[in-house]
C-alpha cells in the first residue's frame, strides 16, 4: 500500500489552493513592522485587542508547519503573528524546521545535523496528516523578507541555531522591529538581550518574582513579553504584569489530547478564547488560529484594520 507521505504533490496543490481561495477575497491582513514594537502591543492592548500568535505557523490541511505559504495563508483568513522554529544546517544555513530529523514533516530523513543545505533545499515538505505538498524548506532569510511589513515573528531557536547569525538576518532584512526571540533559559535571555537590545524577548514568567529576577538581572521589563504557560489562566499574574507595562503570552497549543486547544474543540467551547483576552491575554499562542480568531471577533476583541498598525489588502 503507498504511503500517505509519497502521495502526489499535484494532488495537494488543488488542496492547497482550495484553502486559500476559499478566504475572503479582501485581501491579507499585514501587521506592520516598522516602528517600535512594543508601542504597537501596547496599542492592542489599549484598544482591547488579543493578538493570536500561530504556533509553527498555522499549519492546515495542505499546507505544512513552518512554511511561507501556510503563513500566508492565515493572513488571508486574519491578524496573526507567527511563531516559526530555526535551525541550522551542518553548513551553516538557518532555515525553518521544528524536529532534529528532517523525517515526519519533509520527504527526506536524517539528523538536521548531518544534512547539508543542498539537500534540504531539494526536498518538499509534508502537511500534519502525511501528504507531501508542492511546497520547499524555506530559509530563514527569505522568511524574514516575506515576512516584513506582513506580521510578526516569534523566533524559536532550536538547538543549531546560532544566535548571532540569527540577530545578524534579522537585521539584514531590517526586521529588529518585527520578532518576538524567544528564550527558554536565563542565560537565553541575558544572551539575546547582549546580542540585541533593540528586539523584545519572550520569557517564562510564572510569578511576579519571575520577572523581577531577570530585571535584577539587567534586561528592562520594557524588553520582556511574558510567556505565562499552557494549563492554567492566571488573572492575578496578568494583572500584575500590566501595572509593569509588560505583554502577556498564554499558550493553548499542545498535543490535542493536553492542550486546551484540544479541549476547547472536543467540548465546543472557543469562547473561551475571547475569555482569555478579557482576562488579561494580550497574544493567545494557539494551534487554532482561525477558531481563536472566530472566537475573538464575535467578543469583538480581534485587532480590527486601521488601528495600532494592522491593515488588510490595499490599505
Amino acid at each position: 500500500m503507498t504511503s500517505l507521505k509519497h502521495l502526489g504533490a499535484a494532488a495537494l496543490a488543488i488542496v492547497a489552493t482550495v484553502s486559500v481561495s476559499a478566504q475572503e477575497p479582501a485581501g491579507p491582513y499585514k501587521i506592520g513592522t516598522e516602528g517600535d514594537l512594543s508601542a504597537r502591543l501596547d496599542c492592542l492592548e489599549e484598544a482591547g485587542a488579543t493578538i493570536i500568535s500561530a504556533h509553527r505557523g498555522g499549519p492546515s490541511p495542505g499546507l505544512p508547519e513552518n512554511a511561507i505559504p501556510t503563513m500566508d495563508a492565515v493572513l488571508h483568513a486574519l491578524p496573526a503573528m507567527m511563531e516559526i522554529d530555526v535551525a541550522a544546517s551542518p553548513d551553516g544555513v538557518h532555515y525553518l524546521m521544528h524536529d532534529r530529523t528532517l523525517d515526519r514533516t519533509t520527504t527526506g530523513t536524517g539528523a538536521v545535523t548531518d544534512v547539508p543545505w543542498k539537500e534540504v533545499a531539494q526536498l518538499r515538505l509534508v502537511d500534519e496528516a502525511g501528504w507531501v505538498t508542492p511546497y520547499r524548506v524555506p530559509t530563514l532569510a527569505g522568511t524574514l523578507a516575506w515576512a516584513k511589513g506582513k506580521t510578526v515573528l516569534q523566533v524559536d531557536f532550536k538547538r543549531t541555531a546560532n544566535f548571532e547569525t540569527v540577530i545578524a538576518e534579522i537585521r539584514k532584512a531590517g526586521m529588529e522591529q518585527g520578532v518576538i526571540l524567544i528564550a527558554y533559559t536565563k542565560a537565553q535571555a541575558l544572551k539575546l538581550y547582549e546580542l540585541a537590545p533593540d528586539m523584545l524577548i519572550s520569557y517564562s514568567v510564572n510569578a511576579p518574582g519571575d520577572l523581577a529576577e531577570i530585571v535584577e538581572a539587567g534586561i528592562p521589563a520594557r524588553k520582556i513579553v511574558a510567556f505565562t504557560g499552557t494549563r492554567l489562566a492566571k488573572p492575578d499574574l496578568y494583572a500584575a504584569l500590566d501595572e509593569q507595562d509588560v505583554e502577556v503570552i498564554f499558550g493553548t497549543l499542545g498535543r490535542p489530547d493536553r492542550s486546551l486547544d484540544g479541549v476547547f474543540q472536543r467540548f465546543g467551547t472557543d469562547e473561551r478564547y475571547a475569555e482569555l483576552g478579557q482576562g488579561g491575554v494580550d497574544i493567545i499562542a494557539t494551534d487554532r488560529p482561525r477558531a481563536a480568531a472566530m472566537a475573538l471577533a464575535e467578543a469583538k476583541r480581534l485587532p480590527m484594520p486601521g488601528s495600532c498598525g494592522v491593515t488588510r489588502g490595499g490599505e
